[in-house]
């Protein structure tokens, strides 16, 4: 290891820094050790690069070695029995054993068996198999696109326009049928779940071998994907293994026609739509009416990109031939084919030696087994892992609103009153049990015990606008016995609904009815309409179901009766999931070896605690490497007074002052004079970043900054961002009579996440304030709670806001009041959100070892004293490449200033030489 450092990592492009073979040893000997490690390393030391090329250079090895393991065994196993050295043995005779060891390592590009295809209806569950059905496409929403919580549903052809196409035959539970089990006596294969056209015909009827020690890399956002891939084409890598990357539909969709949906929901709904059935095009045709008859012929000939078997595997063949490729070009492999890249690709994994793919795919485990992903034996490395338990846990939570609600509610209803008669006693039941569940859920979001609402307010959005807006929490129990539905077996009532069909059969009579009503199922612009809002319904009322089903203590119940605004729907139920130790276990157990990967990872003991508690501290690797760039290069300021003399402080109280803003106003007008090229200021929020943009555009100040640089802001809209970037680089590339630009930007958003801003574009990051999320958050307070009483539940007890308490919006003093409650976890964790976020912002600017710039912490709690404060000080929660050249200008302005002359002038100098 020390001597053969270097030929270690031969696909390395370059020659590597100390710091880099540091941290590909560190992987190197962590995935030899198997089990649980963290990996950290800034932003901008080639982390990636180190990841590929430690990762995959170990995977060889461990394929060589097992190889030649087997070799010997083979030739001592033929000795044993005197088979070997003999020159009466012909060499095809000696060698047959080797060479059937050698075929199993060959690349194959066989056809893989149901590789999309779900649990079969009939089979008996527990509680995680019910996740197959209620979530089995979660990878669909890696990126939050959908605020409601709606997941990817199918929906039912109404091509028959006979009513007993929606009847439900007859469903027998355990204590009818007496079997010991439910019993459905459906017709056999009748309900098949998310199977494709090329399924149905047969031609997945081969088995892939599974590749052993195959690697799993998953980041948070497709572009931090790319990124990846990017890399990996620096190394061999890129052509000796197979790479495949997953995606969900709206980004690898290359079906017009399904893409103009737009939302992550709808193309979901329609694509398993499409491949549902493929042989009613002559019924439909006969029933349909006119204006519904051209739309349901094409959806009854299935996706037109998944007809010809053929072409998937041409699209197979290209990808192996053309080494790594990113999500972009599987799209553009699929559009110049004629196929679908998403089932494409999905159906690569099994031969795949490196998945490429988002956490939602590999950290639910629906969509593990959805994809058919097989984590036995293999790795899996978690990268930008700063936030891990709340992105795993955030994963889990389940939301339904009242117009959800009312909407599932009514459709019930119809359904049952008009089949009643027809249906037999076990449906009957569970139809039944459903309403009284809706009803229930109903009369607590209304406040109304008698549910009169529910017959005199036809929407009940107006009911809920007559109570006053607050939220509150429960325990799963005591929610269940505060609406005396405890006594309902929801296991069971989960098993119905998954066997039965009735969300199909609900939801599809619901749209004929609808589509009678309104004429057409096409609106005029071409979309569909909302009918599939039925089924969608229907879906997350199921996961909220499963939810309730988790042990008392895994999560809270949030209740919330706000009036419904332009931003926010309303009232709604949510399940908020608190503990993520029992769903990570599942892939640490699995895998043989899970590495957590980022930038800044530290504070360790929180993750431990939250995520595999039941690993000893000393168990766990840990790594961390300083940044790649000399001391010169960086210049981390505190700033604590503004040009005007007044002390910066952003706490919540104080920072919608107008002198506060004003002040703000006056240090950007300085350092547009003194930072060359691009400016980066960071936000708490997208509402308080328009607050002081407005205020600056009132009084002047916008104006005088505008005449030394351009000003753009990050957009609310994703879709936006790339465009304002561009822009943002272009006035810095070419300055004209303006030297540079300013980039106002949002912590959490899309710019501290993922985008680089190397030399030019991030001369200067300037930190608004300490970003501590809002306490009026009741979520975030339960996690806090929770947190607090990890291992000692007392704690939790003896903190205020009780289970029945009611939680009014914005009431911020009563989030403070449990937040001072805490005594050590709890409190932590509220700050390590604040800094975590803070640190990821501000690595947004050193990106290679040439690079330089200055950051500026502004705010006097950067640089107050920590024993005047109840938190910790901030300063101590930096990563400690920037904490070790912290310079706290607690003085004046003029000392800033000062010192960000001579840093620029040196750097300049410095690049000139």
């Amino acid at each position: 290891m020390e001597n053969g450092g270097e030929k270690r990592f031969p696909a390395f492009p370059y020659k590597p820094y100390s710091i880099q073979m540091d941290f590909m040893n560190a992987l190197y000997h962590s995935l030899d050790n198997g089990g649980v490690s963290m990996l950290e390393s800034p932003t901008g030391t080639g982390k990636t690069l180190s990841i590929i090329c430690s990762a995959l250079q170990w995977v060889i090895d461990q394929r060589q070695k097992e190889k030649s393991e087997k070799k010997v065994e083979s030739d001592e196993k033929q000795e044993n029995n005197g088979q070997i050295g003999s020159d009466d043995e012909p060499d095809w005779l000696k060698n047959f054993v080797v060479n059937k060891d050698n075929q199993v390592d060959e690349k194959k590009s066989k056809k893989k068996k149901n590789s999309f295809a779900l649990a079969k209806p009939g089979k008996i569950m527990n509680k995680d198999s019910h996740r197959d059905l209620f979530s089995r496409d979660l990878d669909e929403e890696c990126f939050p696109e959908n605020e409601d919580g709606k997941r990817s549903v199918k929906k039912i052809d109404v091509g028959d326009l006979d009513d007993e196409e929606f009847l439900l035959e007859e469903y027998q539970s355990e204590e009818e049928g007496g079997t010991g089990s439910s019993n459905s006596k459906r017709k056999g294969g009748k309900f098949s779940v998310n199977s494709s056209s090329d399924e149905e015909e047969g031609e997945f009827d081969e088995e892939e071998e599974e590749v052993k020690w195959k690697v799993y890399f998953c980041s948070r956002t497709h572009s931090q994907l790319s990124q990846f891939v990017k890399e990996l084409r620096k190394t061999d890598f890129a052509n000796e293994m197979n790479v495949v990357s997953l995606g969900s539909r709206k980004n690898f969709c290359i079906n017009e026609e399904v893409l103009r949906l737009g939302s992550s929901t709808q193309i979901n709904e329609r694509c398993l739509e499409l491949q549902k059935n493929t042989k009613k095009e002559t019924s439909k045709m006969k029933n349909l009416g006119a204006e519904g008859k051209i739309r349901r012929t094409k959806a009854s000939s299935g996706c037109p990109m998944l007809r010809k078997h053929k072409l998937q595997k041409q699209f197979r063949n290209e990808v192996s031939q053309q080494g790594a490729l990113d999500i972009e070009d599987l799209v553009q492999l699929g559009r110049n084919i004629g196929t679908c890249p998403y089932y494409g690709s999905r159906s690569m994994i099994t031969s795949a030696d490196l998945v490429v793919l988002p956490y939602q795919s590999l950290l639910s485990k629906a969509s593990r087994e959805a994809l058919g992903l097989n984590l036995k034996n293999n790795v899996v490395i978690i990268d930008e892992a700063h936030n891990l338990a709340d992105s795993l846990i955030s994963m889990y939570d389940a939301k339904i609103t009242l117009s959800q609600l009312e909407n599932v509610h009514s459709h019930i209803e119809k359904y049952f009153v008009r089949f009643r008669n027809l249906l037999g006693p076990g449906n009957r039941r569970y139809i039944q049990t459903l309403l009284v569940l809706t009803r229930a859920f109903l009369r607590v979001l209304l406040n109304d015990k008698d549910g009169n609402c529910l017959n005199t307010c036809p929407d009940a959005e107006r009911g809920a606008g007559e109570n006053k807006s607050f939220d509150s929490s429960m325990a799963i129990n005591e929610f269940l016995f505060s609406l005396n539905v405890d006594n309902i077996n929801l296991i069971k009532l989960l098993q119905y609904i998954k066997e039965s069909n009735i969300m199909h059969k609900v939801s599809g009579y619901g749209d004929k009815t609808t589509t009678l009503q309104k004429g057409s199922v096409v609106k005029e612009n071409g979309e569909s309409c909302d009918c599939g809002s039925i089924l969608s319904g229907f879906q997350v009322l199921a996961t909220m179901l499963l939810s309730l089903t988790n042990n008392d203590g895994d999560g809270r119940i949030i209740i919330s009766r706000k009036r419904p605004t332009s931003s926010g729907q309303g009232a709604y139920l949510k399940y908020v999931m608190l503990t993520g130790e029992k769903i990570f276990s599942q892939i640490v157990h699995e895998a043989h070896a899970v590495v957590l990967a980022g930038g800044t990872l530290q504070p360790i003991e929180e993750t431990r605690e939250r995520l595999f508690p039941w690993l000893p501290s000393d168990q766990l690797h840990f790594f961390s490497c300083s940044h790649i760039v000399p001391p010169e290069s960086i210049l981390p300021l505190a700033v604590s007074r503004g040009p005007s003399g007044r002390s910066f402080d952003f706490s919540y109280g104080l920072r919608s002052s107008s002198t506060m803003i004003e002040e703000l106003g006056l240090l950007l007008c300085n350092l547009a004079t003194v930072v060359p090229e691009g400016i980066v200021v960071f936000f708490s929020s997208f509402e308080y970043e328009g607050q002081v943009y407005d205020a600056w555009k009132t009084s002047g100040i916008l104006e005088r900054i505008v005449k030394r640089k351009h000003v753009f802001r990050e957009p609310r809209k994703s879709t936006e961002i790339e465009v304002i970037l561009k822009e943002y680089k272009e006035a810095i590339d070419n300055p004209g009579p303006k030297s540079g630009a300013i980039l106002l930007a949002v912590v959490g958003g899309k710019i501290s996440e993922g985008i680089n801003f190397s030399d030019g574009m991030g001369r200067c990051i300037v930190m608004v304030g300490l970003p501590y999320p809002s306490p009026s958050d009741i979520e975030l307070l339960e996690r806090v709670k929770h947190i607090e009483g990890l291992g000692d539940s007392s704690f939790t007890k003896s903190l205020k806001l009780s289970t029945d308490e009611e939680f009014y919006g914005g009431d911020v003093q009563s989030g403070f009041s449990i937040l001072r409650s805490c005594r050590r976890r709890g409190r932590e964790y509220y700050e390590n959100l604040c800094m975590k976020a803070v640190n990821q912002s501000i690595g947004r600017a050193i990106r290679h070892v040439n690079d330089y710039a200055a950051i500026l912490l502004v705010d006097i709690r950067y640089a107050s004293d920590s024993s005047k404060r109840s938190f910790s000080h901030p300063s101590s929660k930096l990563p400690q490449w920037i904490k070790d050249r912290l310079v706290s200008a607690t003085n004046n302005y003029g000392e800033v200033h000062k010192l960000l002359h001579q840093f620029f002038r040196f750097n300049k100098n410095k690049g000139c030489k």
